[in-house]
């Protein structure tokens, strides 16, 4: 058995791209438009993933859009999307320069939680060593829930 990819759904597709790859570099690996099906499926692999993706087809995100418009409720039992990330502030402190609440700041230097336009809780560990501790995250508070 190997992992393949998780699939979320989204309802704006350019505004996940843009989440997804703009701002936590991620890399489109491959697109298929169904139009019998009317949905719209994307698939992603983070940065150091990308050639695997490319030649194995995993590991991927699957962003999932159906052109008609219906709504999602998540849940916790869904659980979270974890990446690990070269460095926690800088990458942390671009997602906020962007609009994007960062739900569990890296107070230890280490882990941090945001969420994607579509709400999916998404996990960001710091790669290797946590870093040591610095303001303005050291007091940060949690905003609402991840």
């Amino acid at each position: 058995m190997r992992y393949l990819h998780t699939m979320v759904r989204v309802h704006d597709l350019e505004r996940s791209l843009h989440f997804y790859c703009n701002l936590l570099g991620m890399k489109e690996v491959s697109r298929k438009e169904v139009e019998k099906g009317r949905f719209t499926l994307v698939y992603l692999a983070a940065e150091d993933d990308y050639e695997r993706a490319e030649s194995e087809r995993s590991p991927e995100l699957e962003l999932t859009y159906n052109w008609d418009p219906e709504t999602y409720s998540g849940g916790r039992n869904f659980g979270h999307l974890a990446f690990e990330v070269d460095n926690i502030y800088d990458l942390c402190q671009k997602l906020k320069d962007n609009g994007v609440i960062i739900n569990r700041p890296p107070r230890d230097g280490h882990m941090a939680f945001v969420r994607s336009p579509d709400n999916i809780s998404i996990e960001l560990l710091q790669k290797g060593e946590s870093l040591p501790e610095q303001e303005p995250w050291a007091s940060m508070e949690n905003i609402g829930t991840w």
